[in-house]
């Protein structure tokens, strides 16, 4: 008899639909016609989102993000002084794409209840992280939605949403147009899972969500308990990228979030008939852990699915001529931070990755 193919385990089955999400956002296109409200001009389209202009050459980019299921991590390891760094990565280092630099921040928190306690707790990483990103925090709100918000610890649910300006000269925006085949694509490393991908990692890695491990067990090889290994807060790149954009071009960047590689192909239908070749990954433990027990427990997770899914270990990128590599990965490596070449751009029309010895298309179909 011949034997089942298995089935594997996609991020469509925990839950996060992209394809369903892609014919969605569509409905956003609705909200074109509010641009012809802009008082100082047109508004500018960008790969990842728009800009619009308040008078002279300066633009404002606005974002606004939440930090997701990673709020459910939060409550399983009962440790809340992180996850509100969570929140503004996500929002700041999307700003930070146009070229802009964040200037300030609101956040709107919806509680299962009012929890003096836990609101300390919350702030201390919000706090943190506004530092890190060097913006002001003049606002934000925190309402009680008992019937709304439930969580996993009696009366701690919550979720957290982050809205981040920033301020950009209209000869320093980063269009992401213009890209050539043998630009560098120059990566800059992650601090672990940040907060994309959570939803299916929660569902291979934790007992709770129906995966393998209790929250406080430590796995082979690593040297800390697997829930604060997928705590981690997401890296704030803000400074880093902020030095970088005053001494060289950057002709694009990429935040490496929801739809991980696959993000890249924004890039591709602005600048007809590039590709990209990605050959350089050094995922961090907590990846391979999650392809693992996922091949073990029957429902494996295929590579493709996994570049299309989590960061593999890199959370910024950006794009720049192959003579100012050398110069960009030197500059953003004195920033403290881990930094290669990755990949590069080609004439390929398709996003390829190479990783042990596997070469790969990510598509959307």
């Amino acid at each position: 008899m011949p034997r089942k193919p298995t089935k594997t385990l996609t991020y469509a089955e925990a839950g996060v639909d992209r394809r369903l999400r892609a014919q969605s956002k569509k409905a956003l296109e609705a909200l074109d016609r509010t641009h012809r409200l802009s008082r100082y001009g047109p508004i500018v389209k960008l790969p990842y989102g728009n800009i619009f202009p308040v008078g002279g050459d300066i633009y404002l980019d606005l974002v606004i993000e939440e930090i997701g299921t990673k709020v459910l991590i939060a409550q399983l390891a009962e440790k809340y002084d992180t996850i509100g760094i969570d929140g503004i990565a996500m929002a700041v280092n999307d700003v930070i794409r146009s070229g802009a630099r964040p200037l300030a921040l609101a956040d709107n928190i919806d509680a299962h209840v009012s929890n003096p306690a836990l609101i300390r707790e919350w702030m201390k990483g919000i706090v943190r992280g506004a530092e890190e990103a060097e913006c002001v925090v003049p606002s934000g709100e925190i309402g009680d939605v008992p019937d709304i918000i439930k969580g996993i610890a009696e009366g701690k649910g919550f979720d957290m949403v982050f809205a981040s300006i920033g301020e950009v000269h209209k000869h320093d925006i980063i269009y992401g147009t213009n890209l050539n085949p043998g630009d560098a694509v120059i990566g800059m490393r992650s601090s672990g899972i940040h907060s994309n991908g959570v939803s299916l990692a929660r569902k291979v890695l934790f007992k709770l969500w129906g995966g393998a491990y209790e929250p406080f067990n430590i796995p082979d090889t690593f040297d800390r308990e697997l829930v604060y290994e997928v705590l981690e807060p997401t890296r704030i790149y803000v400074k880093p990228i902020v030095k970088l954009t005053r001494r060289l071009e950057v002709k694009a960047m990429v935040h490496i979030t929801g739809d991980a590689y696959l993000k890249f192909d924004k890039l591709m239908h602005i600048n007809k008939g590039i590709g990209f070749e990605f050959d350089d990954f050094k995922p961090q433990p907590v990846f391979s852990l999650i392809q693992r027990v996922s091949q073990q427990r029957g429902k494996p997770i295929s590579d493709n699915e996994m570049f299309k899914t989590f960061n593999m270990g890199w959370g910024m990128a950006i794009v720049v001529n192959s003579s100012a590599k050398d110069e960009a990965v030197n500059l953003l490596c004195r920033s403290g931070i881990e930094t290669e070449q990755i990949g590069k751009v080609t004439d390929t029309g398709k996003i390829v990755v190479k990783h042990d010895g596997r070469k790969m298309r990510l598509s959307r179909e």
